[in-house]
């Protein structure tokens, strides 16, 4: 199943009150890439939000593992539906266990005499110029073989490196119909953890909490189009990452920010 499949059948899950599954190939390990489940959780929570307020934060806790191709169900609960603004909360139950969960945050645009641009602009090479990182069975994660990431600087987790950071661009292998945020939810979260290139072999590690904070340029986007990414991790040790990351598209606009704890065992 592509992008778009597994999210539409999200959206009529909540609609029909049913469960769903997902295929190994969006699997990471034994669980769902963390991307995948937090595109379609957001997908069941935005069902019960108007369609002219967009998302401006969502915040994702991995709490168990996401199993593929056994069923699962969504719960969503409205806090409060304010003039302008949603406030929702959402899980996704497998096993009779809550296994992910999120919060998130929705509003309409108002008018403000305050505007503050982003400085920050990323100077990535062109993403054609990049060599792409490779599927390989049994050694990348299964999902990866839906999305292009190509490496501008840094490299991939368990390598020994000296350095933290990690840069480059992202889109799906398979183009969607469209862009939404529950695209760009499930592309972000495609890059490893920064910090885990600094890891002689592999280790466990795993997500524990994930913020994002949108930014909704008036360009519009391309299935096609590639996403820029740039991370770092801002502080390591005692056994936890902390790291952040701009994300901009094609055109140089942010479009998101990112950050995320990360549990480290080496």
């Amino acid at each position: 199943m592509n992008i778009d499949q597994l999210l539409l059948t999200a959206k009529n899950c909540v609609h029909h009150n049913k469960t769903m599954t997902f295929p190994e190939s969006w699997a990471q390990g034994r669980t769902a890439f963390g991307g995948i489940s937090a595109a379609l959780l957001y997908t069941a929570m935005k069902v019960k939000v108007a369609a002219n307020r967009p998302l401006r934060s969502l915040t994702t806790n991995f709490v168990g593992p996401l199993v593929s191709d056994t069923p699962f169900s969504f719960e969503v609960e409205v806090l409060r539906e304010g003039k302008n603004a949603s406030q929702l909360t959402a899980r996704i139950i497998q096993n009779d266990d809550v296994v992910v969960i999120q919060q998130a945050s929705f509003g309409i645009d108002r008018f403000s005499e305050i505007e503050v641009s982003h400085q920050d602009q990323h100077d990535l090479r062109d993403p054609g110029s990049l060599p792409l990182v490779p599927f390989i069975p049994s050694v990348t994660p299964n999902f990866i073989d839906n999305v292009d990431l190509a490496i501008e600087e840094g490299a991939m987790p368990y390598t020994a490196q000296t350095h933290s950071h990690l840069n480059g661009w992202m889109r799906f292998k398979e183009p969607p119909s469209h862009i939404s945020d529950a695209h760009l939810i499930c592309l972000i979260d495609a890059w490893p953890p920064a910090v885990l290139q600094m890891m002689k072999g592999p280790s466990p590690a795993s997500t524990m909490v994930w913020n994002l904070e949108f930014i909704h340029p008036h360009k519009p986007v391309n299935p096609t189009d590639w996403f820029a990414y740039k991370a770092i991790t801002r502080q390591a040790g005692n056994g936890y990452a902390h790291l952040e990351a701009d994300v901009w598209n094609n055109a140089g606009e942010l479009v998101a920010i990112s950050r995320q704890s990360v549990a480290v065992f080496s």
